[in-house]
């Protein structure tokens, strides 16, 4: 009987261990990039590009995650959903994380991510470095090596990268023009990120920002957020959007997937405008494509619709007076000249006024 324990034991120990292929995440590739401004460091890159990327001649938004060590699989999924939904374009999405010979990442996020140096943690206090490591490496990489739009760059993180994403607001709000904060370590050395925000209130914004920042309802940390939450509510920022939620019966790393889901969608939110009449009348009428596919775009009741077949037809809405958008699924309408283009997933038709 020992025998036969033992011989299931081995035999299970040698199931464990064999050698399967790795999961992988589809679209998704790995780079490598070493900082000279950050002591030599090297950074490891968790890449997705959008669908339809090898043969666009467009420049995207990227989105920054930090640790990307722990989230990377968690964004990429939200991302899916999310585009395929139509909430949010497409992008790229850019997670960071630590590369080299056993990175602890624990040990490395307090030396990024932190604002000022604490007694006892003796890597603290380097985000500014860190920072100048995405300003003056990282962007100029990803644009000499990809399709980047320079102008329209989201920063997330969680915790000390909460804390990283907000410090980036308040004192270099150059380089981004998003921030998605989940449950941002604001306590951090006595809350000296209360200290930047003063200073930021006074500054005079070139372009406009949207910030969307969350705490769970059962962290310890949910009170002394929803005061600092009231305070940046009230001042009132220059070209500031701001938006702070407290998520139901949710702990510290669990704000992570609603906060980065309903954060995506509040950066990328579009606009539902009302046109006037003339401008309406520029677009109605039916269009068809060279392969004979036709969209009929009417106004009934003051709502704007596409009908695509017989049996579809659905409400758009306008972002600008040139490009609508339908919210059941990636689907935009872009209008120039008595001409369509029509955008799914990553797919362009184009068509013709008849």
């Amino acid at each position: 009987m020992k025998k036969l324990v033992f011989g299931l034991i081995i035999l299970f120990a040698i199931s464990a261990n064999a050698q399967y292929p790795a999961v992988q995440i589809n679209g998704s590739h790995i780079r490598k990039i070493t900082s000279k401004i950050v002591e030599g460091q090297e950074y490891t890159l968790h890449i997705m590009l959008p669908s339809g990327y090898e043969k666009s001649t467009k420049k995207y938004p990227v989105v920054f995650l930090m640790d990307s060590q722990w989230d990377f699989p968690l964004v990429s999924s939200i991302y899916g959903e999310q585009y395929y939904d139509g909430f949010i374009p497409e992008i790229i999405l850019v997670g960071v994380t630590w590369g080299g010979t056993k990175p602890n990442p624990d040990s490395l996020r307090v030396r990024d991510y932190t604002p000022t140096l604490v007694n006892g943690q003796i890597q603290s206090g380097r985000a500014d470095k860190f920072l100048g490591f995405m300003k003056n490496e990282l962007f100029p990489f990803l644009e000499n090596n990809y399709k980047v739009d320079p102008e329209n760059r989201t920063l997330m993180g969680c915790s000390l990268g909460g804390l990283f994403t907000l410090y980036s607001l308040f004192t270099h709000a150059d380089m981004f023009s998003g921030y998605v904060a989940a449950s941002p370590a604001i306590a951090w050395d006595k809350d000296v990120i209360a200290y930047f925000e003063k200073s930021f209130s006074d500054v005079k914004l070139q372009k406009a920002k949207r910030v969307y920042m969350t705490v769970g309802e059962v962290e310890l940390g949910k009170e002394p957020f929803e005061s600092f939450a009231k305070t940046m509510d009230s001042r009132h920022y220059n070209k500031v959007s701001l938006a702070s939620k407290v998520l139901i019966n949710t702990g510290h790393s669990g704000t992570k997937s609603e906060t980065y889901t309903r954060g995506l969608q509040y950066i990328f939110e579009r606009k539902k405008l009302e046109l006037s009449e003339s401008q309406l009348a520029n677009i109605e009428g039916t269009y068809i494509s060279d392969q004979g596919k036709k969209i009929t775009v009417f106004t009934k009741n003051k709502q704007t619709f596409a009908s695509i077949s017989p049996d579809l037809t659905v409400p758009i809405f306008a972002n600008s007076s040139e490009h609508f958008y339908a919210t059941f699924s990636f689907f935009n309408l872009y209008f120039t000249f008595e001409k369509i283009e029509l955008t799914q997933y990553g797919n362009s038709t184009f068509f013709k006024k008849l």
